[in-house]
């Protein structure tokens, strides 16, 4: 427990000690500013950064700095500043514990953010007015407070709450109307392997029947041929018979013709010959018939024989194709498994569409765009810092810096990483096809800062190098495409790259610095300070700005 209560102790004093800091310097910076503009701006974040302390006995030092920003504010007839001069000097009245000043500093805030139409501090200058005469008993006062906010709010459009619940809406309809469209592809998907399966399996049952069909046409030809031949058998004795009737007619004859006792003799001769004849003949149909069932049965055990054949043979190809389309159906996990994979590192590499357009057409052709803003970060010093580390130790640092920067980009569905180059990280938004503004990236590379110095502060804590970034950001039109057959990438060309690397180039550590161009688009979501024109490489005199931080709350013009 005591250990917790010195490392806080440790934290607060370094914290307090970095504030007083960041005050000396921005007191040294007032007294070497020339312009209205930087005088202004540096007395508003000096009465900031002294409120930020905590420090009650420096509040009329913040009280008079916030004074002075409005009165410059007022001078330039900048209404987004006065708002926020006569917020900070109403807070540090406040501070002060004078409620009085401070009730009239925030409705000058109320009545200057109105103006503005500024939401965000009409809606906390109002809650601090509120509180104020809650606290002095007024209630009746309070109420009149909320309620002149609340006439304001009904006669200038929608309320805040019904443009929340406006965007919850579309958000929940956009998110159900993808869960549908993946739901149907899901199913399509689904229901083209199970045709191909079904067809592949019709196409084996269509072998297997043919081969059936030709085995039972070999079987009925047999057959046939033993009946064929038994048939042959039985003309063969109705020829034998009918020549033997012919002889007893010819015997008959000569019968005839011969006495009446030979004649007798003869026909009883004729007759023995005849009853002998009968006997073999009876005999021979006895063998025939007996031949018939005999060739009857073995064509039965034939066909039984051939059933059963048919039978096993059924149930083993029932078997192999069991087992055939189980070791079908793990490979095709496997394929399916890869091929994910493949897709999964391909989209790793190229944007999605362009890697549709790879896997379709075998080649991506290069595209124009006419609004993308492109994102340079650079570290300070980093060859002087490399030689303080090991190679490890310094791939490492790396590796988790571009970790710390892949992820942040990652939550942005419109920000595409485009390559690193040694210490350098590009990225770049836009490159959809649809128009969008920057603020994603702008959110981004604040991110990006804001990531560094806890990395600084957490190397700081065990006395290891730290690496500080620039940042430089500009939007313009830019080409796009697929360079190289083997190991090829993703990358963008233009000048607007150029520019972006003259931005970076004249940006300073832990800072976002920004075009003319790109602030034209983000002037109204971010807090920026401008920095007049700055010398960039072959490129003259740019308007440049440095982001501050988001403005919560701020509202986009349409």
């Amino acid at each position: 427990m005591k250990s917790t209560i010195t490392l806080f102790l440790v934290l607060f004093s370094i914290g307090v000690s970095f504030a007083q800091d960041k005050i000396e310097t921005l007191q040294k910076q007032l007294q070497e500013a020339t312009s209205t503009d930087d005088k202004m701006v540096l007395n508003y974040q000096l009465a900031e950064a002294i409120l930020a302390t905590g420090d009650s006995r420096r509040a009329k030092e913040a009280k008079d700095y916030g004074r002075t920003a409005y009165q410059l504010a007022s001078e330039q007839k900048n209404t987004r500043m006065l708002v926020q001069t006569a917020y900070i000097t109403a807070q540090a009245y406040e501070k002060l514990r004078d409620n009085r000043n401070a009730d009239i500093w925030y409705r000058n805030t109320t009545q200057a953010a109105m103006k503005a139409r500024d939401s965000d501090l009409i809606i906390r200058s109002v809650e601090k007015r509120s509180k104020i005469a809650t606290r002095d008993n007024n209630y009746r006062r309070a109420y009149d407070i909320v309620d002149e906010a609340f006439e304001y709010f009904s006669k200038n459009g929608t309320s805040i709450s019904e443009l929340e619940a406006e965007k919850e809406k579309l958000a929940r309809q956009i998110n159900q109307e993808k869960l549908d469209l993946q739901k149907e592809r899901d199913h399509l998907d689904f229901t083209v392997k199970n045709l191909r399966s079904e067809r592949e399996q019709l196409n084996q049952e269509k072998t297997t029947l043919v081969q059936r069909q030709s085995e039972l046409l070999q079987a009925n030809k047999y057959a046939e041929e033993q009946i064929s031949a038994k048939e042959e058998e039985l003309v063969s004795i109705a020829e034998q018979k009918q020549i033997a009737e012919e002889k007893a007619k010819e015997r008959a004859r000569e019968v005839d013709a011969l006495s009446e006792e030979a004649a007798k003799q003869q026909l009883k001769i004729r007759e023995q010959e005849n009853a002998l004849m009968e006997q073999e003949n009876a005999l021979m149909e006895t063998e025939l018939l007996a031949a018939q069932q005999r060739n009857l049965l073995y064509l039965s055990i034939g066909l039984v024989a051939i059933g059963l054949l048919l039978t096993l043979l059924f149930y083993s190809r029932y078997r192999s194709k069991r087992k055939a389309n189980r070791v079908l159906e793990d490979k095709n996990k496997v394929i399916e498994q890869e091929r994910q994979r493949s897709d999964e590192l391909l989209l790793n590499i190229l944007p999605a569409p362009i890697a549709s357009e790879l896997k379709e057409k075998g080649k991506a052709k290069a595209q124009k765009f006419d609004q993308v803003t492109v994102l340079f970060s650079d570290f300070i010093n980093f060859t002087n810092i490399s030689e303080l580390m090991r190679p490890e130790e310094l791939v490492e640092e790396l590796d988790k810096c571009f970790k710390g920067f892949d992820f942040i980009i990652s939550q942005y569905a419109d920000i595409e990483k485009i390559k690193t180059i040694g210490d350098a990280y590009m990225c770049a938004s836009g490159l959809s096809g649809q128009r969008a503004l920057p603020n994603n990236i702008v959110k981004a590379a604040l991110q990006m800062q804001q990531f560094l110095d806890e990395q600084r502060e957490e190397r700081m804590r065990i006395s290891k190098p730290y690496f500080e970034a620039r940042i430089g950001i500009h939007t313009g039109p830019v080409v796009a495409g697929v360079v190289g057959v083997k190991k090829f990438a993703y990358d963008i060309w233009g000048d607007t790259v150029n520019t972006a690397a003259r931005v970076e180039a004249n940006s300073a550590a832990g800072k976002v610095n920004i075009s003319e161009t790109t602030y034209r688009l983000v002037k109204y979501k971010f807090d920026c300070e401008y920095r007049g024109k700055v010398e960039a490489k072959n490129k003259g005199l740019i308007d440049m700005y440095f982001v501050n931080k988001e403005l919560v709350g701020a509202a986009v013009p349409a």
